[in-house]
């Protein structure tokens, strides 16, 4: 298809939670018609009573509201009278893969965890990302894009899986990228721990593999499986430019151990770690590759994503998209320290004996 006749995709990005909630909230208050909210975290605080109240409000002014929040990421709300109170209110809500044994919410693997973020306004108008609904993550560095276009439908169609898979044994199907992908186009791509369902960990793999000048990956969590690594490892040996931004510590202090079994590796191959200011937690799932190739949404580069949860991000070939992701990336660079590998050799004694511990058991992180 020519790329005048691709359906042109209008979209912003947010770099933070609370303006990416702010844009949400707005977004649900003009809804006239329905309202899909996909969650893995929404609390039962007052960043997570925004929405509740909104959502509520919107249900009982006639709107179809659908909720689907996470068992395990949105535990407490699934525990208290706030879903309660929107069921009241004419809203539908649902918990993903209950922990409660022989629930009829109950999937074969308790790892299998709904781990998307999506919100879905009227069927025109998207948002996805790495951004939770919770007190804790007020401060936090994020990607979140709000987009209007085909990829939205992409993203209900994948919603509405979720949604009926909820309480319900039915069949996946999830979104492949398209064979040869339109330039300027926008996707959204899913990823389910199914076999032959890993759509968008294959498509990360394709542009990895891709690549001719350099790879530019921002990640809270870098954990990747043997595939992921040696990929990354490859492209650096071809004197690509592999860049990655990570947190200088993560919010699970089991995890920020299992990342450093993965430095050396990366350093002594040429791959470039970049540490964000240990005053504040990035979390935000982005990537560019070439200027031609950019990605953001729900997924992280450790097993747990890439292998075991459902996830989704929006895959891009347009250019002024792919622009704004790299600009902020390399704006976050100039904050980020990188790590050397003497630097990597001179950690302390008792973080190389934690390592040894977390080493057996990293694939499971």
């Amino acid at each position: 298809m020519p790329e005048d006749q691709v359906e042109k995709s209008e979209w912003q990005l947010y770099t933070d939670s609370e303006s990416a909630w702010q844009a949400m909230i707005d977004a649900i208050k003009e809804a006239t018609e329905s309202i899909a909210l996909e969650q893995f975290i929404l609390t039962n605080d007052s960043a997570g009573a925004r929405f509740i109240d909104c959502l509520a409000e919107r249900a009982r002014s006639g709107i179809k509201v659908r909720i689907l929040c996470d068992e395990v990421g949105s535990f407490g709300l699934s525990r208290s009278n706030q879903s309660y109170f929107l069921r009241s209110a004419g809203a539908e809500i649902k918990f993903f893969n209950s922990i409660v044994p022989w629930s009829p919410n109950n999937e074969a693997v308790w790892y299998f965890r709904d781990h998307s973020k999506l919100l879905v306004v009227d069927s025109k108008i998207g948002f996805t990302g790495g951004v939770c609904i919770g007190d804790e993550m007020r401060s936090w560095r994020e990607s979140t894009v709000r987009i209007e276009g085909a990829a939205v439908r992409e993203m209900l169609a994948s919603f509405e899986v979720m949604w009926n898979k909820t309480y319900h044994k039915i069949k996946y199907y999830f979104k492949r990228r398209k064979k040869d992908q339109e330039i300027g186009s926008f996707l959204y791509i899913t990823n389910a721990p199914l076999p032959d369902k890993h759509y968008l960990y294959r498509e990360l793999i394709r542009a990895i593999r891709s690549a001719r000048h350099y790879i530019y990956l921002t990640t809270p969590y870098l954990l990747p499986d043997s595939r992921l690594l040696r990929a990354l490892k490859r492209a650096a040996k071809r004197k690509i430019e592999v860049r990655l931004l990570v947190p200088h510590t993560t919010n699970h202090k089991i995890l920020d151990i299992g990342m450093d079994t993965f430095f050396r590796d990366m350093l002594e191959h040429g791959i470039k770690i970049f540490r964000y200011p240990v005053s504040q937690f990035i979390h935000a799932k982005t990537g560019v590759i070439d200027g031609l190739w950019a990605t953001v949404g729900s997924m992280n580069l450790d097993n747990l994503s890439l292998r075991y949860n459902f996830e989704g991000n929006i895959v891009s070939t347009d250019k002024q998209f792919a622009f704004e992701i790299e600009r902020q990336f390399l704006d976050d660079l100039k904050i980020s320290k990188q790590l050397t590998l003497p630097e990597w050799h001179a950690r302390p004694l008792y973080r190389k004996i934690l390592e040894s511990f977390v080493w057996p058991i990293r694939k499971l992180l």
